[in-house]
């Protein structure tokens, strides 16, 4: 059968032009945008699909990125810290035949105190600024719209509360809820996020909108009188409506995520797959690992005496950076060798300064003991001697 071609400015005007009701034109129309629309980099969010995981697949630590790429953990006054992970997707499952394989999951540990009135466990994602102004969204509109879909499962049956909030201008936050997920099951989750007047998008490349999906919120920051799909002020003690304690309460129970799609328009289209190289240079404008990710006796970079007791280096980040980044140095004892004039020095940790978003200097005064003006090559001698770079939000 032959396919025919038809533009979107025919398909528009047939629309226009057949007998529907407004309803019924509306439902044709929105079938027809995702086709007729925007294509590729339609998705707002970076590794949605929980592919790229630089600084590690498992962490119990607090407050910051410490797995998968882009994802922020938070959680407060809990009995067990949970922990957050990159899991694998169960083949014969969908998402799996959707083509996902990787998935972010909580376990939330053992809460033996029972859920606390100022518990909290936070996964968040916050998107630019700049990359909502310059979307195509309406934000000021009512009848502009952005879809945020994901798939979710839990090994507890129960409804889950999440929120969405602004952070330019008087910050605003809209609540919403998943359907009742049954235990151990995938579901498709699909949410509009409509304008408001009342929300502010600066063109920088600042804090723009946070998708908080937190597994469980304490009483101190839940409130039954809001309305989802509704923008309220945001307050601390007003995030979302009052939370079932049934996933919190049971021991090791975990939830998980993947397939993070967030678009403009008021239809949820099918998850825009991006290789695994392209997902990884995107979150490198947020972190970088300098070094080899695996294993010792790496080659890192060229290294200058600039007396015979500081070695100075220039690293420069690719891509450019989202803002000035900070610094972390692995260190320990000879975690770095420096071989020069057929021999080398072994050191334990370097400091950076002068960074840029492009670039930044890294200075070791340990251990080191050359001529002046001689070059060498330095090796990362520990599987531990990571460099790392984070500009994230």
């Amino acid at each position: 059968m032959a396919l025919t071609t038809v533009s979107s400015d025919r398909l528009s005007t047939n629309v226009k032009n057949t007998n529907f009701t407004a309803a019924e034109k509306q439902d044709l129309t929105d079938d027809i945008l995702p086709l007729a629309g925007q294509l590729g980099n339609r998705n707002l969010i970076i590794n949605g699909a929980m592919q790229v995981a630089q600084r590690g697949t498992s962490s119990t630590t607090n407050n910051g990125y410490y797995t998968i790429d882009r994802i922020k953990q938070y959680y407060q006054d809990l009995d067990e810290a949970p922990t957050i992970s990159q899991s694998d997707v169960a083949s014969g499952t969908t998402p799996y035949t959707l083509g996902f394989r990787k998935a972010l999951k909580v376990t939330n540990g053992n809460q033996t105190s029972g859920a606390g009135a100022s518990d909290q466990i936070q996964i968040i994602y916050w998107i630019e600024a700049q990359d909502i102004a310059n979307s195509g969204w309406n934000y000021k509109s009512s009848s502009s719209f952005l879809t945020f879909s994901f798939w979710i499962k839990s090994s507890v049956a129960q409804v889950f509360n999440f929120y969405v909030i602004t952070s330019d201008g008087t910050e605003k936050n809209m609540p919403f809820s998943t359907p009742s997920l049954s235990a151990d099951t995938w579901t498709k989750v699909e949410v509009q996020i409509k304008g408001d007047s009342g929300i502010d998008f600066n063109n920088d490349n600042g804090h723009g909108l946070g998708l908080y999906l937190a597994p469980y919120l304490g009483t101190n920051y839940t409130d039954n009188s809001l309305t989802n799909g509704e923008w309220a002020t945001y307050a601390s003690a007003t995030r979302y409506k009052d939370l079932a304690t049934t996933w919190f309460t049971t021991n090791d129970a975990t939830v998980e995520y993947t397939g993070l799609q967030l678009e403009v328009g008021s239809v949820a289209t099918d998850f825009e797959h991006r290789s695994f190289g392209q997902e990884l240079e995107l979150c490198k404008r947020y972190f970088q690992r300098l070094n080899q990710p695996t294993g010792s006796e790496k080659e890192l970079c060229i290294g200058l005496y600039e007396t015979g007791s500081v070695v100075n280096t220039t690293i420069w980040f690719h891509p450019e950076m989202r803002d000035t980044p900070t610094g972390s140095v692995g260190s320990g004892t000879d975690y770095y060798h420096i071989r020069r004039d057929g021999g080398n020095d072994s050191f334990n940790d370097f400091n950076m300064f002068s960074a840029t978003r492009t670039s930044a200097m890294f200075r070791t005064t340990s251990n080191v003991s050359g001529t002046g003006g001689q070059a060498g090559l330095i090796r990362t001698f520990n599987a531990a001697a990571t460099l790392d770079v984070s500009a994230e939000l």
